[in-house]
C-alpha cells in the first residue's frame, strides 16, 4: 500500500497537469486544477453544514462532470460516498440508508421525467438520520448543491486511516437486496492504478464514461479514477446510444471506453449505418456477463480490434485480457488477474479444488478483494471460506495448457441472478416483491436469452385469480419502489411451477418450458 488517500489522485494530477482538461460533459469542462479547487470548496461547504468525517452520503447523480465534483468533494471532506445507480428507487435506497446510516444524500432534481426530490422526501420521512438532501438543480425545499461552493472557504485537511472505507459500492444483488461493498483508500487506489496499467493507459488517452458512473467498471476499472492516475481526460455522456456516443467520441477524440456486452454489440452493429464512426477508439473494454467467442469476433471486427475482455465484480477481483494478446486469447477468454498477488481457486460443490483446466466455482483472495460486506454478518458467513477466499458464485475454468494457458473462461453461474443489459438483478429480490401482491400465489424470476439485452427478465407467475398483464405487474413494482432496471420484460402465467425433488423451483425446467411456448 502507498498509504495515500483516494482523493490524492486528483491532488497529484492537479499538481502535475493543472491546465489539462480533467472532466468534460456537454455543458463544459474542468481542468485538473479547477476540479481540485471546486472539490475543496464543496468539501468546506459540507463541513460547514455539520457533516463530519466518517459520515456516509448516498450519491446518486447522473453521468456528468458534477458527479466527479461530488465524488472528490465527499472524499476530500472525509465522508464516505455510497455510490447508488440512477435506477435505484425507494426500496434499494431505503435499504442503503438503513445499512449505512447515511447522514445525507446528493441527487439531481429531475431526470427523464422522474423527480428525485419526491423520492428523497419519502426517504427522509422513513430515515430520520438523513439530515441533509443536496439537490443539483432546483432544490424545491431541500438544500442547493451548487450553494456549497459559494463560501469560497478552503477545505480543512482531514486525517484519514487509509485502511478504512473510502467508498461503499453496491453489489449486483444475488440473494435479496443489494449489499454494500467497502472499498478502502488503499485497495481502491491500487485497483484504479493496476487497471490503468492493464489497459496501457497514457497521458494522451481520453476515457469515455458511457455506463452509469456509479458502477465500479466506469469509476475505477480504470474509469475516472484510473484515467486520472496518468493525467488522462474523462468525458461523460448520459446517452450511450450509438448516434450520440459516436458523435461524442469523434468530438473529443476518445480512445478508451468500457461497455457491457449488449451495448458493445449494438455499437458494432451501428457501425454499418452511422455516418460518424468511433474511429479514434484504441481500446474497448467489454464485460458484465459472459461474452461468447462469436460475439467477441463480431465486436472485434465491427467496432474495435482493441477489444479487451474483462471479468470481475465490485467486490474486487478483476481479470483482463491485455493489449498485444494473441487474437485467440482476446476472443476466447476473459483474461487473467490484474495483480500478481491475486489468488484464484476453482472448486467443486464440496469446496475441493478441481483438476487443472476443469470447471468449478471461482474462489478469490487478493489485495483489492473485499474481506467482508458492510454490516452484513449473515451474507459474510455465506460468502467467504474459513481462510478468507470470496465465493464468486461464477462457474469458470482456467486453461492449464496451450496458447490460452493461464487465462480464464466464464462458463456459467451458480448464484441466482439475471444479467440484463449490464445490470445484475437478484432473482430472489424480484420474487419477494412479486409475492407481496395479493393476486400472486407463486412466482419465479428467470433469464431468457435476448439479442440486445443479453438476457431479459421473465416473471413466471401462478395467479390466485385473474392474471395480471405486464403493465399491471410493473405498476405494482413501481409502488413497491423496486429498481427501474429490475422490472420484468415478460410475464408468463402458469398453472404451477415445476419443482426439484427437494421442493425448490426447478428453474432449468421452467426456462425450457417457457421457451417451448
Amino acid at each position: 500500500w502507498t498509504g495515500r488517500r483516494l482523493d490524492s489522485i486528483l491532488r497529484t494530477a492537479a499538481g502535475a497537469w493543472p491546465d489539462k482538461a480533467a472532466v468534460v460533459d456537454e455543458a463544459g469542462s474542468y481542468t485538473f486544477a479547477e476540479l481540485d479547487a471546486i472539490a475543496d470548496r464543496v468539501a468546506a461547504g459540507l463541513a460547514a453544514r455539520g457533516l463530519v468525517p466518517g459520515d456516509r452520503v448516498l450519491l446518486q447523480l447522473p453521468n456528468s462532470r458534477e458527479f466527479a465534483v461530488a465524488a472528490f468533494a465527499l472524499l476530500r471532506a472525509g465522508l464516505v460516498p455510497v455510490l447508488c445507480l440512477p435506477g435505484h428507487r425507494s426500496a434499494e435506497l431505503g435499504h442503503f440508508a438503513a445499512v449505512s446510516g447515511a447522514a445525507a444524500m446528493v441527487i439531481p432534481d429531475v431526470v427523464a421525467g422522474f423527480d428525485f426530490r419526491e423520492l428523497a422526501a419519502g426517504l427522509v420521512a422513513a430515515h430520520p438520520q438523513l439530515r441533509h438532501v443536496f439537490v443539483h438543480g432546483d432544490p424545491a425545499g431541500f438544500e442547493s448543491w451548487s450553494a456549497l461552493a459559494e463560501s469560497g472557504a478552503a477545505a480543512q485537511v482531514i486525517e484519514v486511516d487509509t485502511a478504512t472505507p473510502a467508498v461503499l459500492l453496491v453489489s449486483g444483488g444475488t440473494t435479496g437486496l443489494p449489499k454494500l461493498i467497502p472499498r478502502t483508500h488503499d485497495d481502491y487506489l491500487y485497483n484504479a492504478t493496476a487497471c490503468a496499467q492493464a489497459v496501457g493507459m497514457v497521458h494522451d488517452d481520453v476515457y469515455l464514461v458511457a455506463l452509469p458512473a456509479g458502477h465500479n467498471f466506469p469509476f475505477a476499472c480504470p474509469g475516472l479514477l484510473g484515467s486520472m492516475t496518468v493525467g488522462a481526460t474523462t468525458v461523460f455522456t448520459a446517452d450511450p446510444s450509438p448516434e450520440n456516443a459516436f458523435a461524442v467520441i469523434d468530438r473529443h477524440r476518445v480512445t478508451v471506453t468500457g461497455l457491457v456486452n449488449a451495448l458493445a454489440k449494438l455499437w458494432a452493429q451501428a457501425c454499418e449505418w452511422e455516418p460518424v464512426l468511433p474511429g479514434t477508439l484504441r481500446v474497448v473494454q467489454v464485460g458484465g456477463s459472459r461474452l461468447p467467442p462469436e460475439e467477441a469476433r463480431y465486436i472485434y471486427d465491427g467496432l474495435c480490434t482493441g477489444l479487451q475482455q474483462i471479468f470481475g465484480m465490485a467486490e474486487g477481483m478483476l481479470q483482463f485480457t491485455r493489449p498485444g494478446d494473441p487474437v485467440e486469447v482476446v476472443l476466447n477468454t476473459q483474461g487473467r488477474p490484474i495483480s500478481p498477488h491475486d489468488e484464484l481457486r476453482v472448486v467443486d460443490e464440496d469446496g475441493v479444488d478441481v483438476a487443472p483446466g476443469e470447471e468449478g466455482e471461482l474462489l478469490v483472495r487478493g489485495p483489492y478483494t473485499l474481506n467482508g460486506y458492510y454490516r452484513a454478518e449473515e451474507a459474510n458467513a455465506r460468502s467467504f471460506t474459513a481462510d478468507g477466499f470470496y465465493r464468486s458464485g461464477d462457474r469458470v475454468r482456467i486453461f492449464a495448457d496451450g496458447p490460452l494457458a493461464g487465462n480464464i473462461e466464464v462458463t456459467g453461474r451458480i448464484k441466482d441472478v439475471i444479467h440484463r443489459g449490464g445490470e445484475t438483478v437478484s432473482a430472489t429480490d424480484l420474487e419477494e416483491h412479486l409475492l407481496a401482491h395479493p393476486g400472486i400465489y407463486a412466482a419465479a424470476a428467470v433469464p431468457l436469452p435476448d439479442r440486445y439485452l443479453g438476457e431479459k427478465i421473465c416473471a413466471a407467475v401462478v395467479f390466485n385469480g385473474r392474471p395480471l398483464n405486464l403493465a399491471e405487474v410493473n405498476a405494482f413494482l413501481d409502488e413497491r419502489g423496486a429498481s427501474a432496471h429490475a422490472r420484468p420484460d415478460v410475464v408468463v402465467a402458469l398453472p404451477s411451477l415445476p419443482s426439484t425433488p427437494v421442493g425448490k423451483v426447478d428453474k432449468k425446467k421452467l426456462i425450457a418450458t417457457i421457451l417451448t411456448r
